[in-house]
C-alpha cells in the first residue's frame, strides 16, 4: 500500500477529459491537490492507450512529488505501467478479484456501487474502498440513476471498509451529504471543471475539516 493512507483522506477529485474543457490534466490535477485534494483519479473514456498512459505517467510523477495517491480509472494494465497506488472500477470493468489477482495486494483497488447488496458485494470481494453514488443526478454518469442520500444512511453502519460518497455533490448541496453520514466525497465537475480548481478544492476541504 501507498506511503499515503486512503483512510485519512477526505477529497478525492476525478480528473475526468471530458470536463477540462481543454486544459491540461496534469495542471488541473496539481491545483487541485493545492486546494487539498488527497487523492487523483485519471479517467479519459474517449483516449487511445498511448495518450491515456502518457497523461497516466505524468500524473503519477506530479502525486509522488506533492504526496497525493493516484487512481487510475478502469485500465490495470495503465494502473500497473504507471505504477499508480489504485485501480477504479466500474460495473462494466473487471471483477475486484480478478483485478487482484493482477494488481496484487499493493494496489488499492476501488469499486463503484449504486446500492447496499453491491457495496456489500464489493466489501466481500476484497475491495479496498468503494464509491456510493450517484447521490445525486450528475451529467458525467447520465445512464445512472441519482440513488439519493438513503444510500449514504444505509452504507454508514453496514460497510467496514472506506467509502467515498460522489455524484452531483457540490458547496451547495454538500452539508446534506455530510449530515446524511458521509466523510469522504469524489467529485468530478465541482474541481476538475471549475474556473478555479484550487479555490474550489479548497472550499470542499474547508468544509470536511
Amino acid at each position: 500500500m501507498s506511503r499515503i493512507s486512503f483512510q485519512g483522506c477526505k477529497l478525492y477529485a476525478i480528473i475526468d477529459r471530458s470536463v477540462l474543457g481543454g486544459r491540461d490534466p496534469a495542471e488541473v490535477a496539481e491545483a487541485a491537490i493545492r486546494g487539498g485534494a488527497e487523492v487523483i483519479q485519471w479517467r479519459d473514456k474517449q483516449a487511445r492507450d498511448g495518450e491515456f498512459l502518457q497523461v497516466a505517467l505524468r500524473l503519477r510523477e506530479l502525486t509522488r512529488r506533492l504526496k497525493a495517491l493516484f487512481v487510475v480509472n478502469d485500465r490495470v494494465d495503465v494502473a500497473l505501467l504507471a505504477k499508480a497506488d489504485g485501480l477504479h472500477l466500474g460495473h462494466e470493468d473487471l471483477p475486484v478479484r480478478q483485478a487482484r489477482t493482477l494488481g496484487g495486494r499493493s494496489l488499492l483497488i476501488g469499486r463503484s456501487t449504486h446500492s447496499l447488496p453491491e457495496a456489500l458485494e464489493a466489501q466481500a470481494a476484497g475491495a479496498d474502498y468503494i464509491g456510493v453514488g450517484p447521490i445525486f443526478a450528475t451529467p458525467t454518469k447520465p445512464e445512472a440513476p441519482a440513488v439519493g442520500l438513503e444510500l449514504i444512511r444505509a452504507v454508514k453502519p453496514a460497510i467496514r471498509i472506506p467509502w467515498v460518497a460522489i455524484g452531483g455533490i457540490d458547496l451547495g448541496n454538500l452539508p446534506l451529504v455530510l449530515s446524511a453520514g458521509a466523510d469522504r466525497i469524489a467529485v468530478v465537475r465541482a474541481v476538475a471543471g471549475a474556473a478555479d480548481p484550487e479555490r474550489a478544492a479548497r472550499s470542499f476541504k474547508e468544509i470536511l475539516d
